[in-house]
């Protein structure tokens, strides 16, 4: 009876986690408040899908997580649209873009919140992480807070009663040095993270998402441990 109460005690939270910085600080912060970690990767034909992968099997290794979902979304690839799944879409590189950038995947989060929630009902966890970034992140429209608060309220409407989900999107109002900073408070093993659009031996440097990246790192005052081209 005393395994049952302890079973019922465990909180779990889905991490949805990409192998990013973001994500990764997201689930350590999970992990200090007590969650049990039930990890979610996504590979959707993204350019760098295979580093992504291997940098997510890493970390969840450092963290000890013994339960991991990782879903093949070939609906990507027949979508396109996005120059991260689109082979034929160049990565911007000169790092000036205004609206919203071609590296949008088209509801991407909405897609990736959706399966968490089936996920998160399946496991009886009460929390889903995401580590989308508001403020300092590159204008998606899927990264905005009111967004996923009504997603969250969307997932329990359309879930059992029973069912409570919140989503927790810890970074959401962080600057990226912000979030480097927490990071190494959190001891978050940086150099098993990867950021960059293009490549998956050496960072470029020059997409969206390594300049927002080294500059965080410049601005905390810190060196980014992983390679660079």
């Amino acid at each position: 009876n005393s395994i049952m109460k302890k079973e019922q005690t465990i909180k779990k939270a889905v991490c949805v986690m990409s192998g990013g910085m973001d994500s990764t600080l997201s689930a350590y912060m999970m992990k200090q408040a007590d969650y049990k970690i039930v990890a979610v990767h996504f590979n959707y034909n993204q350019r760098t899908q295979a580093k992504e992968l291997e940098c997510f099997h890493n970390i969840c290794e450092v963290l000890n997580v013994t339960q991991k979902y990782v879903l093949d979304l070939d609906f990507f690839k027949q979508l396109g649209a996005s120059a991260l799944t689109d082979a034929n879409i160049e990565i911007p590189t000169d790092g000036i873009e205004e609206g919203v950038p071609v590296t949008y995947v088209p509801f991407r989060n909405g897609i990736f919140l959706s399966m968490s929630a089936a996920i998160a009902e399946k496991e009886g966890a009460e929390v889903i992480s995401i580590g989308v970034v508001e403020e300092d992140s590159s204008g998606y429209p899927d990264c905005r807070e009111n967004y996923i608060q009504s997603m969250q309220n969307s997932i329990n409407l359309g879930t059992k009663d029973e069912t409570q989900i919140e989503i927790k999107m810890p970074l959401v109002h962080l600057q990226k040095s912000q979030i480097v900073q927490a990071a190494l408070d959190l001891e978050v093993p940086l150099e098993l993270t990867w950021s960059c659009y293009k490549n998956e031996d050496e960072a470029c440097g020059v997409c969206d998402s390594c300049r927002l990246r080294l500059n965080g790192f410049k601005i905390a005052g810190v060196k980014d441990p992983i390679k660079y081209a």
